[in-house]
C-alpha cells in the first residue's frame, strides 16, 4: 500500500512515498481504509528527532497521527466497532502513522464519526480536540466563571481549544495577527489581542489557567498573567521529570527534563503557580465524548486548507510555514 513516510532523523529526514506492507492486525484493531488524515505542528518536529528518546519508531515511519475513515477488517478481540463503522482516532504515540490508504487502529483510540462531519471535518479533531480536553479538563480543572488565557488563537489547537474553554464556561483571552482579530473573535474569545501591536503580558492580569501553545520566552511571559495557584500547562515544553516519570524513562532523561525545566519551575514557584507539561494520549472515550460536542454543533471544527494525497509534502511545508488558521487535512479518498 501507499504511504508518506521518512527514513531519517534530522534536516534531512528524506520524507516520500514508498510502498509498505499492509497492515497486519492485532486481536484488538481495526484495519481502516483512510478517507483523510491532518497534520499537526508535532510532525515537522518528530521528524527533526527532537522526541527520539521518548517516541519510538521505527524507521521507515509513517508521518501522521490523525485520521478519519471506514473499518474494512476487524480483530478477534474488537467489540466496540465492525466492518463499515465510519471512525476518527489519533495514532499519536502508537508507533504507527496515519498518511497512508490502510492504518491499523487499536479499538481503545477510535471513535464513531460524528454524523454531522464528513471526513475532511472529522480528520481534522483528534489531536487538537484530546489535546485541548486533556490540557483543559483534566490539567488545568478548568471550571465555569475562571479565565484561560490561550495564545496563538488562530491556529490548530487555539481555535479548538477556544471553543471548548468557552463550552466549559471559562473566559477566553488570546493572541493573534492584525489580520485575524475578528476572526478568532466570532470563535468565542472574549479578549482578543493584537500581538504586533500589544504585549500580552502587559495587559492581561488574573488569570487561574494558560495554555501554552508558543515556543520561546512566551512561557515565562505567561507567568505574569497568571495569579497565585494558577496553573501553566505547556504543550511545547520545556520537557519536566513528571512527565519522564509517567513515561517510565529512565534516570538520565529525567535529570535532563529536569535541567531543562528548572528555570521555568523556580519562576512558577516564586509566582506562586504550577507548571506541567502534557504529552497529548489517544483516547477513545474522550474523542466520543468530544464527538458529541461535534454533532450538537456546540464546537465546529476548523480548517485552513485541504491537500490531495499525492501534495501530503506540500501540505507538511505549508503547515510548517506557521500561518494557517485551523487544521491542514489531506484527502485520500
Amino acid at each position: 500500500m501507499k504511504a508518506l513516510t521518512f527514513k531519517r532523523y534530522g534536516r534531512s529526514p528524506d520524507i516520500g512515498f514508498a510502498e509498505v506492507p499492509r497492515p497486519t492486525l492485532k486481536p484488538d484493531e481495526l484495519l481502516v481504509e483512510v478517507h483523510a488524515a491532518a497534520l499537526n505542528p508535532i510532525d515537522n518536529m518528530i521528524m527533526t528527532g527532537l522526541f527520539k528518546p521518548v517516541l519510538k519508531l521505527q524507521l521507515p515511519a509513517v508521518i501522521g497521527s490523525d485520521l478519519a475513515g471506514v473499518v474494512v477488517e476487524v480483530g478477534s478481540r474488537v467489540t466496540r466497532f465492525k466492518v463499515g463503522d465510519a471512525i476518527f482516532a489519533s495514532l499519536f504515540d502508537r508507533g504507527t502513522g496515519s498518511l497512508a490508504e490502510l492504518a491499523a487502529v487499536p479499538q481503545d483510540v477510535a471513535a464513531p464519526k460524528p454524523a454531522n462531519l464528513d471526513f475532511i471535518q472529522a480528520a481534522s479533531i483528534p489531536m487538537v480536540g484530546l489535546t485541548s480536553w486533556q490540557a483543559l479538563k483534566e490539567r488545568a480543572h478548568l471550571q465555569a466563571g475562571q479565565n484561560v488565557f490561550i495564545p496563538a488563537g488562530s491556529g490548530g489547537i487555539g481555535s479548538f481549544a477556544i471553543q471548548l474553554a468557552k463550552h466549559f464556561g471559562a473566559k477566553v483571552a488570546t493572541t493573534t495577527s492584525t489580520a485575524n482579530v475578528q476572526w478568532v473573535s466570532d470563535l468565542g474569545a472574549d479578549e482578543v489581542l493584537d500581538y504586533k501591536q500589544l504585549a500580552f503580558e502587559t495587559v492581561l492580569r488574573g488569570y487561574d489557567s494558560v495554555l501554552g501553545t508558543l515556543r520561546g520566552d512566551t512561557i515565562e511571559k505567561s507567568l505574569e498573567v497568571l495569579k497565585p495557584g494558577g496553573r501553566i500547562v505547556s504543550l511545547v515544553g520545556p520537557l519536566d521529570k513528571a512527565f519522564a516519570r509517567a513515561r517510565g524513562l529512565n534516570f538520565f532523561l529525567a535529570f535532563v527534563f529536569g535541567l531543562m525545566s528548572r528555570r521555568i519551575m523556580g519562576l512558577a514557584k516564586k509566582k506562586g503557580v504550577s507548571y506541567s507539561f502534557l504529552f497529548v494520549r489517544p483516547d477513545g472515550a474522550q474523542l466520543e465524548e468530544i464527538g458529541g460536542l461535534l454533532e450538537s454543533e456546540r464546537i465546529r471544527p476548523v480548517i485552513d486548507k485541504v491537500f490531495a494525497f499525492e501534495r501530503a509534502t506540500e501540505a507538511l511545508q505549508y503547515l510548517a510555514q506557521g500561518r494557517a488558521k485551523g487544521k491542514v487535512v489531506v484527502q485520500l479518498k
